[in-house]
């Protein structure tokens, strides 16, 4: 009996070290999925803060370039990327915008991916983190923008700016048979009487630009100087004030671009929106990774990591 009662107690301590150890075994193999879907987030959240991020075409506005369905990567190296308080943007607040410098700059012609300016009025220019737009810079901060019976034109390049098919065809459309709200175009004033086939020249400011804050200016940079200064700007008896401070002149803190449509009969761009301030651009526009024709749900194989080019 105390033979047996020695082997049963040796059979018990060798089991009870073996369900220990096949437990630390588990709790180790647990800890290094932990760790390894943890790092992978870390590398993930990484990628698409500081490098890449992905972006779904959601119109024809930039056809023939890009299609509806088009998945497309955005190349946040070159302007650089952004940091700030995602959470409180989300909620629709106002959040200060850090840009971490890039390794090269914005070009014309670049498609860029960017925040819609005017998420909640057309009144005012405001960020919300899930409205985005894509579309070609056609001016870059220095430049001046116009167009001539419908075709755009740079005042710093000769090259020709976006889809020059599309303005022709845009061209020979008559003002009369176009709906007001899409032959008039920013600012909606009629001192200017800016359109579709007559815009501008409107001057795009560069960090560090004066203005002289006269009637005109008043008008063209009214929102761009509120979205800055984060106050009301205001014309009182041939005056202009900031708040409560009247203003002679006035020196932009960030740099701005216009950006078109390729499809430029069917395009909400600078035409409608006015500039686009630097803090709102995501990125360049690199790949198109993947495509689903979004009417019948089939992949574009020809269109599978297609680069994307400038005209």
């Amino acid at each position: 009996r105390v033979l047996f009662r020695s082997h049963k107690h040796k059979r018990m301590g060798i089991e009870k070290r073996i369900y220990k150890t096949n437990i630390n075994q588990m709790l180790r193999y647990l800890t290094l999925i932990f760790y390894g879907v943890f790092g992978i987030g870390c590398i993930y959240a990484f990628f698409l803060i500081f490098c890449f991020s992905t972006f779904k075409i959601p119109s024809d506005s930039m056809e023939p370039q890009l299609q509806t369905g088009d998945q497309v990567l955005v190349n946040k190296w070159i302007a650089g990327p952004r940091l700030f308080n995602i959470f409180a943007s989300m909620k629709g607040k106002r959040v200060d915008i850090y840009r971490v410098p890039g390794v090269g700059q914005i070009k014309r012609n670049d498609i860029l991916v960017f925040n819609y300016p005017h998420p909640y009025s057309w009144e005012r220019i405001e960020m919300h983190i899930m409205q985005y737009y894509i579309k070609r810079c056609l001016g870059l901060p220095g430049d001046s923008i116009r167009i001539e019976q419908g075709f755009y034109r740079n005042n710093h390049t000769k090259e020709p700016l976006g889809n020059v098919e599309s303005q022709a065809n845009l061209s020979r459309q008559k003002a009369d048979r176009m709906p007001d709200g899409v032959y008039r175009c920013f600012p909606f004033d009629s001192t200017f009487n800016w359109n579709v086939h007559d815009f501008g020249p409107l001057y795009i400011p560069r960090k560090g630009d004066r203005i002289t804050v006269n009637q005109t200016n008043y008008k063209l940079y009214k929102q761009m100087i509120e979205w800055e200064s984060k106050d009301s700007l205001s014309w009182k008896d041939s005056k202009v004030y900031i708040g409560d401070k009247q203003v002679r002149q006035y020196r932009f803190q960030s740099n701005y671009y216009f950006v078109a449509g390729d499809k430029t009969e069917n395009s909400r761009d600078s035409r409608y929106l006015g500039l686009i301030p630097e803090e709102f651009i995501v990125g360049v526009a690199w790949k198109v990774w993947k495509s689903v024709d979004p009417y019948t749900g089939e992949y574009r194989k020809g269109r599978f990591w297609k680069n994307i080019r400038n005209n």
